[in-house]
């Protein structure tokens, strides 16, 4: 009998939650290809039906609108006492659940940033922190996975900087990445009469916080993983190569092959997308769907520029002048059934979205297409954090303050709604953080403003999700 170890735990699920996601993408690269993939999704053909305003299982109060037989419970308000005795902080955004010792473990960013440092800003109190000047960071909510319950949550990760994505590892690690390149420089903005920068240490890097730790530890960040806008990570579980957003326009798409697998603070090597004897390949319109572009990858040879404090495309650039393809506001990302998923939130011909797929080879480069583009912001507007569930369907967050909404996207490639906020419109939030339970019974995502993540369940069977 072989022994499962922690790290060939991690390693198979991920593996199991591809290979279940893998089913759907043939059926959904002929259909993207016929130009039908703007189509609703109906009851019967993927969608879950009609939404109505409902009442959360444990609070009460009236937060979202889901589809009948669906049910909610509100967790981890920003402001609320965590179990370590620190005020939950606020700006809610992307985080992924792990399985520990018949708990739910859920690491959640907090993508803070007052744009300047401040002495004690960090979260968590006296924790030990990268940066005591920088808010930003993670927590940990311990989830019983029958009542849906916090157990207790803590910080996790304290001193990082507008922690705005990231992605879970195979091997049971949460990378958080800071959507800033911000750093000790203190810079002024003469016409908003601001000042930024002047930080204790330099930011724009990627962080590893281990889902099973039960509390902070000082982390350092992966500079070899680049000092940029970062958004999202996604990682291929059969090399271990990352693969990165940046949410600029333009934007790029990176990998980061790291010289050990498994072990990122090791170093390693990072990359930029170009298309094939297309240099600098404008993907942000005039595409179509279902369209394979061969590609090739571009070495960046200085991944954490002295520049980047005030040139943010410092590590674009490096790319961009080797001919890397470039893309409209990256940010969600998310591996599956052999392909890593990607939004490209202002692309396409109307600015509403994109959803690209990165097919690697195992000999070669790999293939780029576009997956999805929404035509209409009344089918989806400004695609965001996405997942893909354990039956195939993708989970996609909408980075639209005005009319936020989960929409899902079946594996035939048609679009229904899911979820509508109730609770941050006020706020002009915007849902983030899309991910599954390792059961796959439960979603869990956030509403960044107020400050709010949920726990969702039902007839998941019923439709693509």
């Amino acid at each position: 009998m072989t022994r499962i170890t922690r790290r060939t735990f991690f390693h198979c699920a991920a593996l199991t939650a591809g290979a279940v996601a893998l089913q759907g993408l043939s059926a959904r690269r002929a259909l993207a290809a016929s130009g039908d993939a703007t189509l609703q999704a109906l009851p019967g053909t993927g969608g879950y039906g009609p939404l109505a305003p409902t009442p959360s299982q444990n609070t009460g109060e009236v937060c979202m609108a889901l589809p009948k037989g669906f049910s909610y419970n509100v967790l981890g308000k920003a402001g609320a006492l965590m179990s370590d005795g620190n005020p939950t902080p606020r700006a809610h955004d992307s985080m992924a659940a792990f399985a520990g010792n018949g708990v739910i473990r859920l690491v959640r960013n907090h993508e803070i940033n007052d744009g300047k440092g401040r002495p004690d800003a960090a979260i968590g109190g006296k924790a030990p922190a990268y940066d005591r000047s920088a808010g930003g960071g993670t927590t940990t909510l311990v989830i019983d996975p029958q009542t849906r319950e916090i157990v207790r949550d803590f910080v996790s990760l304290s001193g990082s900087l507008h922690n705005c994505a990231g992605g879970p590892t195979p091997w049971g690690t949460w990378i958080t990445c800071e959507e800033t390149t911000l750093g000790t420089v203190l810079m002024k903005d003469e016409k908003r009469n601001r000042e930024y920068g002047g930080f204790d240490q330099n930011h724009g890097y990627c962080f590893e916080v281990p889902a099973l730790a039960d509390g902070p530890t000082r982390i350092e960040p992966i500079k070899a993983m680049g000092r940029f806008v970062h958004e999202a990570v996604a990682v291929d579980p059969a090399t271990s190569i990352v693969y990165e957003t940046e949410d600029r326009d333009p934007s790029g798409f990176y990998r980061f092959i790291p010289v050990t697998p498994g072990k990122l603070a090791d170093g390693g090597r990072l990359q930029m997308l170009a298309v094939r004897d297309k240099p600098q390949y404008d993907t942000r319109t005039g595409q179509k769907m279902g369209v394979e572009l061969p590609v090739v990858w571009v070495d960046i040879e200085k991944p954490d520029p002295s520049n980047a404090h005030e040139e943010s495309l410092a590590v674009h650039m490096q790319g961009f002048v080797q001919g890397s393809a470039v893309f409209s506001r990256l940010e969600g990302c998310w591996y599956a059934g052999g392909s890593i998923f990607f939004t490209a939130t202002s692309g396409g011909t109307g600015q509403h979205g994109q959803i690209w797929e990165y097919r690697p080879a195992r000999e070669g480069n790999g293939t780029l297409r576009l997956f999805f583009e929404s035509p209409d912001k009344t089918l989806m507007q400004s695609p965001d954090n996405l997942c893909v569930s354990p039956r195939g369907g993708l989970v996609i967050c909408e980075d639209s303050g005005d009319n936020p909404h989960v929409r899902g996207l079946t594996p035939e490639g048609r679009v229904f709604d899911f979820a509508h906020d109730l609770a941050g419109i006020e706020h002009n939030g915007e849902f983030a953080g899309a991910t599954f339970s390792p059961d796959g019974q439960t979603l869990f995502v956030n509403m960044q403003r107020p400050g709010i993540t949920y726990a969702i369940w039902g007839p998941w069977r019923d439709g693509a999700l």
